[in-house]
């Protein structure tokens, strides 16, 4: 499956639908938190406005949130 082209906003969005809590927030970057199990998952997802994530973010935000293209695509 390939990645959807979102923007940092959608990808709070849909981050906080699937469990995650803000953590804070520091300039244009905002970091969340999710424990599971006693693992912790901590992301780092920045905000610029609109504008779209690369899609090397994208896949990185999924990575350290451990989302696959799929499980995430249904948070959207």
């Amino acid at each position: 499956m390939t990645l959807q082209v979102v923007s940092g906003k959608e990808v709070v969005k849909a981050l906080l639908k699937g469990g995650f809590e803000v953590q804070r927030q520091k300039g244009s970057h905002i970091h969340l938190r999710k424990t599971v199990g006693g693992r912790a998952f901590h992301v780092t997802v920045p905000i610029y406005g609109n504008k779209d994530l690369t899609p090397f973010v994208l896949r990185s935000i999924l990575r350290q949130s451990g989302h696959t293209p799929e499980s995430f695509a249904d948070l959207l």
